[in-house]
């Protein structure tokens, strides 16, 4: 089986796959993103100018992070820095610029979305762009596999010699089956105002738990299937990996936190059912009133 083909022809123009693949990614973000948005009654009308300045800073800090963790390479090869074309993106690179850049716009252009809840909307949208981005992205492109195998379902990568872990397709189904974890986990906390007969529940609970699982992930695949012991890329790569799951914890915990502070308020006890349970009151007869626990006096 032959390397899949990472560059075309249209004429004298070079098409790369992996270049298509980016911007199918980045499409389908700005979609789903936007449709969520309107599904919360969210106006959308302000996320493709947000996209645009997301997409720039995401490109130029996945591009800056995988430079410098392979510094040497650059430094005797200093005309294949931009050829971003070969790939060579780093996912916590683009995050460490893009996430900050997508808060302050979404801020400056959307004031009536906050931030926590942004983040948690956006969570299950980053986890789906992220398996697409996967198959149309690192499995099209120079050098896309991981370690060599000789298992059959190893593949031929351009660029790499002999059988490799198709770690790409290992990582769209990763990355889907944390989509779906996210998913049924912000449908059932937005289950929880219609058993308490409230709204508004504190956001934080799902960007927290995408940030532990992705953590995770990012940091095995790192170790288990693409990284390269005492490489300093690899070695960014995993650390990363371990301070989101960090943060993601202690996110977790001061939502946890909130989430009591929630349920505790406006009923006695801290049991927000009893706010809204009606009293029940039996009918009396010959003038008995009813007690205030709702039992006829005697």
């Amino acid at each position: 089986m032959k390397p899949i083909p990472v560059a075309f022809h249209i004429g004298p123009l070079e098409i790369h796959t992996y270049g298509i693949g980016l911007a199918l990614t980045f499409w389908f973000a700005y979609w789903y993103f936007s449709r969520r948005l309107r599904d919360r009654g969210y106006r959308n009308d302000w996320v493709g100018g947000m996209l645009v300045w997301v997409i720039v800073a995401a490109v130029v800090g996945a591009r800056a992070l995988h430079v410098l963790s392979n510094l040497s390479f650059y430094d005797a090869n200093p005309g294949d820095i931009f050829a971003i074309w070969h790939g060579g993106l780093s996912s916590f690179g683009g995050l460490l610029f893009a996430v900050p850049t997508g808060i302050w716009q979404t801020r400056r252009r959307c004031p009536e979305l906050r931030t926590v809840e942004a983040l948690d909307l956006v969570a299950p949208v980053l986890m789906a762009a992220w398996a697409m981005g996967r198959l149309l992205g690192p499995q099209l492109m120079v050098a896309g596999g991981g370690h060599p195998t000789h298992q059959w379902f190893g593949m031929y990568y351009a660029g790499q010699v002999g059988k490799r872990l198709p770690v790409p397709i290992f990582q769209a189904m990763e990355d889907f089956s944390i989509f779906c974890v996210l998913v049924v986990l912000e449908r059932r906390l937005r289950r929880w105002p219609d058993r308490t007969a409230r709204s508004g529940y504190p956001a934080g609970g799902v960007i927290a738990v995408g940030m532990v699982l992705w953590g995770i992930e990012r940091s095995l695949d790192e170790h288990l299937w693409l990284g390269e012991d005492g490489h300093l890329g690899s070695l960014l790569v995993q650390v990363a990996g371990i301070a989101l799951v960090v943060g993601g914890a202690a996110l977790a915990v001061i939502t946890r936190r909130r989430w009591g502070a929630w349920l505790g308020q406006g009923a006695p006890g801290g049991r927000p059912e009893a706010a809204s349970e009606p009293v029940e009151v039996t009918a009396g007869t010959g003038g008995d009133e009813p007690s205030p626990d709702g039992v006829r006096s005697s």
